[in-house]
């Protein structure tokens, strides 16, 4: 029962807009409405600017973040151990959906890399490391949002297969290798139409709105 009550709760604060809300109150627009379309991060700092893609990009993150670690303090001592082990997991998933599908929104969200990084710094921070690392570095080399993103899903669910030991689906590590799994499929499931545009050589690497180039369709949902 606390699971599932904690679910509801990560996925209620998961669907909350934050970009959306971002570029309503300090914007005076709808950010569905230009540049890309998207409510995250990147097309916050296209129309805004760079202090709000942080804003958003922060508030995402801690909206993964802090559901999954409330869940693993209440979890830890109320529940047996492997229910101890898999309910972050499993709510920090709940987290993740809520973002992409958020019921405020008719479930039409974001991508979900930034409130994933809040979740996986919590369930599985060295891979996460990683993961940030190397989306770091191909920001530095390409300056391109999607590509990083895909590079730093891809690089999280490798590390995190290659370090749960004995393997990623015993017992004690299923809902983690579930998810490690999954997550990342999902977040490059949904950058599907940036695929598209990277493989036509379409893609445009991230400018804050003081230098970028106006955007005048939405990308497809």
């Amino acid at each position: 029962m606390l699971i599932s009550v904690l679910c509801l709760a990560a996925y209620l604060i998961g669907s909350i807009p934050f970009g959306l809300l971002i570029a309503r109150v300090f914007g005076k627009v709808d950010i569905r409405t230009v540049g890309s379309g998207n409510i995250g991060a990147t097309n916050v700092g296209r129309v805004m600017g760079f202090k709000w893609f942080i804003v958003v990009f922060v508030l995402d993150a801690l909206k993964g973040l802090l559901p999954t670690l409330a869940a693993k303090l209440l979890l830890a001592s109320d529940l047996p151990s492997l229910e101890a082990m898999h309910g972050p997991t499993i709510v920090g998933a709940a987290t993740i959906v809520g973002h992409m599908f958020p019921c405020y929104l008719k479930f039409q969200g974001g991508k979900g890399v930034a409130t994933g990084l809040g979740v996986v710094f919590v369930l599985a921070p060295l891979a996460s490391a990683i993961a940030a690392g190397l989306f770091a570095l191909s920001m530095l080399i390409w300056r391109t949002v999607s590509i990083s993103s895909l590079i730093g899903a891809i690089a999280f669910a490798v590390a995190e297969l290659l370090l749960l030991k004995p393997h990623p689906f015993t017992r004690e590590n299923w809902a983690l290798g579930l998810f490690s799994l999954l997550v990342p499929g999902l977040i490059v499931y949904r950058h599907r139409s940036n695929i598209v545009r990277l493989i036509k050589g379409e893609e445009k690497a991230f400018t804050p709105k003081e230098t970028a180039e106006p955007e005048k369709t939405p990308e497809p949902r």
